[in-house]
């Protein structure tokens, strides 16, 4: 069998450092070696679990379903803590396979999301939950530390930068997926009804239309 590897940590400190990717590479790893499997290719993405817009991802999906090839993470939570995105990624065409649960069917994988999702919820909901408390007590909180209004600053001019890059980077991974697609004389709207068939999300996590692919062609340009 042949497999495209996604695997994804939450922070860039996480990515720089390799802390969470070895322990998912070999999860992976023992997986591939138990079926004799050939890894095509792999894609590490740096993001949160709740941000559902993912490039790596995107590549990744387009490249298993272009091969023929299994889709295959480490944990299902390395893909995401949400059923409906689970759901729109399992109707994507492409096989997806968990070394966490070799065993696992496609009804498996939606409960487990189901799961992953509620604990997500419990995290958030404890975590509020703290934070009202230290208010209560008088605490103060974050960027409301008069001594943190330029870390303030200097993190929103750090956002604003991060924002503008992952667009590049999203913009950079689709543009071959996009190429291929208007190789046969493929309209802006067709492109766009064949990105949304794929599963494949605009940089914001939306559909896309004619006017978004001619945004991402118009990037390009910029770019060149």
């Amino acid at each position: 069998m042949r497999f495209v590897v996604y695997l994804r940590v939450s922070t860039d400190r996480q990515g720089k450092s390799g802390l969470g990717l070895e322990a998912q590479r070999r999860a992976v790893g023992d997986y591939l070696t138990a079926r004799n499997g050939e890894v095509l290719a792999e894609y590490v993405e740096v993001e949160s679990g709740k941000v559902n817009d993912r490039p790596q991802l995107a590549a990744a999906i387009a490249q298993a379903r272009k091969a023929g090839a299994v889709l295959l993470i480490a944990k299902l939570d390395r893909l995401a803590r949400n059923v409906a995105f689970i759901a729109n990624l399992l109707e994507a065409g492409v096989e997806v396979a968990a070394a966490d649960l070799p065993s696992a069917n496609r009804f498996t994988l939606h409960i487990m999301a189901a799961l992953a999702e509620e604990e997500g919820r419990m995290i958030s909901a404890r975590t509020k939950a703290a934070l009202a408390a230290a208010k209560a007590r008088g605490a103060k909180l974050g960027w409301s530390i008069p001594k943190r209004q330029e870390e303030q600053r200097k993190a929103s001019q750090r956002g604003v930068e991060a924002v503008s890059r992952a667009a590049d980077a999203h913009a950079q991974n689709l543009l071959p997926v996009v190429r291929q697609i208007a190789d046969g004389g493929a309209s802006l709207n067709q492109i766009a009804a064949e990105l949304n068939r794929r599963g494949i999300s605009t940089a914001r996590g939306g559909k896309w239309y004619a006017t978004t692919v001619r945004n991402l062609l118009a990037r390009e340009a910029a770019a060149a």
